[in-house]
């Protein structure tokens, strides 16, 4: 059994936690959590039956011989940190979404990594969505022929009161607005099928709450192979939840994945019809208890399948970097009111610096 230890016990941490202690995971285990604020870690801890710890340090100390994976699990502004201060230790790293809030940082992670000779991976659980999954299958086979468009759209509700919980939530040196955090799956989502971004042009304003960053916003994206992609992302949506959506166009198919979740296939259409279409269109069509979606199960077997065979994870370090500079470059364009190119330097992007 991979025993996974928890840095940081937030919002998310009850995802996690929740699917390694019960036992959704074959061959691993919840082995003991950890968070600054160590009412939060004893509460975890007592919830979960697992040891508790003020930091990651002391947990390692105690329990290092039961703790194969560390999933940090922290504000997205110190994953960096802890991950260059931990892969020295020797575990493997799940990291969740952003896997950093700058570029730099992203690129020492990577390397920490590769020195201490442990696999990192960031959570992107959207992609092993069923419906996803059926997506990415059709996409592999060439059923789109030519790439027309593709577009997501995030239209969640996080009121005054979600950002008041902590007090990094909605900075720009700790969390970031709705691109840098409750789009940038939805964003990996459409670089994943569209390929390579060239240029961005993005606006973004902040409508509905007191926060530093933006709750609400707008991207179109020019790729390599002349797709054009379009982001709508909000948590300015009242009174709950509407959507987390993807839609891929292409000259000779046209599939649209909604609900809230990414989670329910509302339109799959193809010029070349098979029979499992039918089984196809009519999959997956209840929403998840949460935005997060079903995901996290399926990418935490992935995580462990990876670990005991030695192969490549779906999202590694590199892949997650992808995305980061995609959301680095639609802030950059956001301060500066002009469209971005690709392999660009920051200059007025404010995410990671504040």
């Amino acid at each position: 059994m991979l025993g996974f230890a928890l840095v940081g016990c937030g919002r998310i941490a009850r995802k996690h936690a929740g699917i390694l202690a019960g036992g959704q995971v074959a061959g691993a285990r919840l082995a003991a959590v950890c968070d600054c604020d160590f009412a939060r870690a004893r509460f975890f801890g007592e919830t979960y039956g697992v040891p508790a710890f003020s930091s990651a340090e002391a947990m390692l100390e105690a329990e290092g011989r039961h703790i194969d994976v560390l999933s940090i699990l922290t504000p997205s502004g110190s994953h960096a940190r802890h991950a260059i201060e931990l892969a020295p230790h020797g575990k493997h790293l799940v990291v969740e979404k952003p896997m950093a809030l700058t570029l730099d940082d992203a690129d020492a992670m990577i390397r920490a990594c590769d020195i201490a000779g442990v696999k990192l991976f960031v959570v992107k659980q959207n992609r092993f969505n069923p419906p996803v999954v059926r997506l990415r299958e059709a996409f592999e086979a060439g059923r789109f022929g030519k790439l027309v468009m593709g577009s997501v759209r995030v239209r969640w509700r996080r009121d005054q009161a979600y950002y008041d919980q902590d007090d990094w939530r909605g900075t720009w040196a700790q969390d970031g607005g709705v691109f840098a955090n409750q789009a940038s799956h939805h964003i990996d989502l459409l670089e994943w099928f569209l390929g390579e971004p060239e240029s961005v042009y993005a606006m973004a304003r902040t409508a509905l709450v007191d926060i530093e960053t933006e709750d609400t916003g707008v991207a179109l994206i020019r790729f390599g192979n002349g797709a054009i992609g379009v982001v709508e992302a909000t948590t300015a949506t009242r009174p709950k939840d509407l959507e987390g959506s993807l839609s891929i166009l292409g000259e000779t198919g046209s599939v649209e994945i909604g609900g809230f979740a990414v989670n329910e296939i509302r339109t799959w259409q193809f010029v070349d019809s098979r029979p499992e279409d039918q089984a196809a269109a009519e999959a997956t069509r209840t929403n998840p208890p949460d935005v997060y979606g079903f995901g996290h199960t399926a990418y935490l077997n992935d995580v462990v399948n990876c670990i005991r065979t030695g192969g490549k994870a779906l999202v590694d370090g590199l892949e997650g970097r992808k995305s980061l500079e995609l959301i680095s470059a639609i802030y950059e364009s956001v301060a500066t009111g002009r469209e971005i190119g690709l392999r660009f330097r920051a200059r007025r992007n404010r995410l990671g610096i504040g």
